[in-house]
């Protein structure tokens, strides 16, 4: 592995409690060596890998990894913990952590010597003697291979199933489902063996990708099956032999990015599951093949689809394919229109309505005039919340097709502003730059062109394409849909307010930071990007109704009490803040724990802030903030009444429906010492 690691790009003392801290310590050493050139920057692009796929696998090892433009050569840190860091693995918390750094145009034997790592955190032998060895030197050493593999008798971390324990004490890095007993030689048997072939793949290519393929290959000829993996890695693939494929009685896929060339594999008994589980599982996986083929089920050679409809996890529908894209945009928006829109608010608060008349701050500011700094701040609020529409397109687009998918996007984003087609312009040209980048990532190329191909070529391919539409082709007809409900918002009075008011308390308070939520705030915010008279009330009776689920279950807890566990009395208590804060998310426990009532409740006193509101007339430019942004709102006090209202109906309500069990919560005896966790079983009981 040459100098990929180094000893001092080894921690056997790692002192860190969260993935975040243990990765900021290995990035750390990676640039004291000149290997990262910018640590917040790196940092970013790992977290981002991160939260595609959590990184943590049974057995104890976390491996954060990611490509980044801030990475000079390919590098490898390792850190060893004595506590543990959770790196989301269904076991626990991982002690062998290694942080995986290549740089995003990294070569081919580069990555396939990364790789190479990836296959031997398969190796029990080879985790054990890492917990083990006492100096960095031996570690790195070890590492790179320069010396043999000694296992120590080591206890590794748990390692579990999809939801049980198999051994406290398992080797670490092995599949965690239970495999049977070894097959007998097939010379010994005379059968011809079972064949199956596999592809595994990961966002990154690097890790997972290879892991699966090592798992799946050891539990092959465990099981005498003749297993033969495809790996669709960061350094390219080689396609199986099609006679290999044909002779094939069966087809694993483990993979979280979508299989290339698909086709080739239709026909046959498919298992089609995350990559994980060809690390965790493989011997189960291998199991449900031969008995998908025993029964005779087959994949259909069904037509491709659109670059939109193929990319996500395995078996995502359309539908929640498109809502994740959705979501990564509004996710990395809602800073802006924070920032921006609190800003502008408070420009407005201090400097009066007529403070957007005002000259540049650059040509006139006086420091002890209030309303210079009201215009300073409505102008750079006015500035944050121009990226509002290119920041959504360029994160959806993200969201579809990873960093190449950000220029187009942006680009895209930025031409619907200026040709006003506001937030429908964002959302479709944020599409359009996915799907142009994931069409563009299909072609083959030749070896020597995929260096500049993410830094050159998909950019320019795609920016051209995505600003011919949007100037040319749908530029135009989204604009008129975009001002035609600008219009109807502005519009909006007498019934039709209330009306739409009382949906979106609905949809606020459904699922608490759910899908129908997002959507309810998202059209809130996006209306705030043509702000007018109507766009400014639905985001104020978007966020009065936000804040009741939480601010009702407090009211609740506190008037009855007895109703609810001590862990809920508890939960209660900050749900007070968390409701006055705008964070609908307060409610969730008491919705997981008790739906059928809470939910109910929680909606219909959405319902009734939602439509008061709007009957109220009342404004808001901010996004968020709760009660803390009150001066900003118009109307405040029919606001606040408005907000009162819902949470003393959606409380009422949770006390009826909980009154109305077929025995009172009071009759369960308290567990001995007071345990939370029998009480909460205990009610669950009634």
């Amino acid at each position: 592995m040459g100098q990929m690691i180094t000893a001092d790009l080894v921690d056997l003392d790692l002192a860190a409690d969260t993935k975040q801290e243990a990765a900021r310590l290995l990035a750390t050493r990676m640039v004291a060596l000149g290997r990262v050139t910018d640590l917040d920057g790196f940092l970013a692009d790992v977290a981002a890998r991160e939260a595609q796929m959590p990184t943590g696998l049974e057995g104890g090892i976390g491996i954060p990894h990611c490509r980044s433009a801030h990475v000079t050569e390919p590098t490898l840190a390792f850190g060893r913990s004595a506590t543990g860091v959770d790196f989301g693995a269904s076991d626990g918390p991982a002690d062998l952590i290694f942080l995986i750094a290549a740089p995003a145009g990294a070569d081919d034997a580069h990555l396939t010597i990364l790789s190479s790592l990836a296959r031997q955190l398969m190796n029990a032998e080879f985790t054990g003697a890492l917990r083990s060895v006492g100096t960095p030197e031996e570690a790195a050493a070890m590492i790179r291979g320069d010396e043999p593999v000694t296992a120590a008798p080591v206890t590794a971390a748990p390692v579990a199933t999809d939801e049980v324990a198999t051994a406290d004490t398992a080797p670490a890095s092995v599949a965690t489902d239970t495999p049977p007993a070894p097959a007998a030689p097939i010379a010994a048997t005379g059968e011809a063996p079972f064949r199956i072939v596999a592809v595994t793949s990961c966002p990154t290519g690097i890790a997972h990708t290879y892991m699966a393929a090592e798992s799946l290959e050891q539990a092959g000829n465990h099981d005498g099956v003749q297993l033969t993996v495809e790996p669709q890695g960061s350094s390219g693939f080689t396609r199986l032999d099609p006679a290999v494929i044909a002779a094939a009685d069966a087809v694993i896929f483990a993979h979280d990015v979508p299989v290339r060339d698909r086709e080739r594999f239709a026909g046959k008994p498919t298992v089609d599951v995350g990559v994980k589980a060809g690390i965790n599982r493989p011997y189960e996986l291998i199991a449900e093949a031969k008995d998908k083929a025993a029964r005779g089920e087959v994949t259909s050679a069904a037509a491709k689809g659109s670059p939109v409809e193929e990319i996500g996890e395995a078996g995502e529908s359309y539908g929640a394919k498109l809502r994740k894209w959705l979501m990564s945009g509004v996710s990395y928006m809602v800073p802006f229109v924070a920032a921006g829109g609190l800003l502008i608010a408070l420009g407005f608060a201090i400097g009066g309505y007529q403070i957007d008349k005002a000259p540049s701050v650059m040509e006139h500011f006086a420091w002890g005039d209030h309303t210079s700094w009201a215009a300073l701040m409505f102008q750079i609020g006015g500035l944050a919340f121009a990226f509002l529409v290119p920041v959504l397109a360029g994160y959806i687009a993200y969201g579809m097709a990873d960093r190449p998918g950000l220029v187009p996007g942006f680009v895209g984003g930025s031409i619907a502003v200026a040709i006003k087609a506001g937030f429908l312009g964002g959302l479709a040209a944020g599409l359009i730059a996915g799907a142009v980048v994931m069409a563009i990532q299909r072609v083959r190329v030749p070896a020597a062109l995929r260096g500049i191909m993410p830094v050159v070529v998909i950019p320019l391919i795609s920016s051209v394409v995505v600003g011919f539409l949007m100037f040319l082709v749908i530029g135009e007809p989204i604009a008129k849909l975009q001002t035609a409900l600008t219009d109807w918002l502005s519009g909006l009075s007498g019934s039709n307010a209330i009306i739409l008011g009382v949906v979106l308390g609905l949809m606020m308070c459904f699922d608490m930071g759910g899908p129908f939520n997002k959507v309810a705030y998202t059209f809130a915010i996006g209306g705030l990007a043509n702000p007018n008279d109507g766009s400014l009330k639905v985001m104020a009776a978007a966020m009065a109704a936000g804040m009741v689920p939480p601010l009702a279950m407090a009211l609740a807890t506190t008037v009855r009490g007895k109703l609810f566990t001590r862990t809920e009395r508890e939960n209660g208590k900050a749900a007070w803040v968390l409701g006055a804060s705008f964070i609908t998310e307060g409610a969730i426990p008491f919705a997981a724990a008790d739906p059928l009532r809470v939910i109910p409740a929680a909606m219909a006193g959405g319902a009734v802030t939602g439509g008061l509101s709007m009957a109220f007339g009342s404004t808001l430019r901010a996004p968020h903030g709760g009660v803390f942004v009150v001066p900003l709102i118009g109307n405040p006090w029919l606001y606040l009444v408005a907000v009162v209202a819902g949470t003393v109906v959606a409380a009422a309500l949770v006390i009826l429906f909980k009154g109305m069990r077929r025995k009172p919560v009071t009759a369960v005896a308290p567990s001995a010492g007071g345990d939370a966790e029998a009480d909460q079983k205990a009610v669950a009981a009634v």
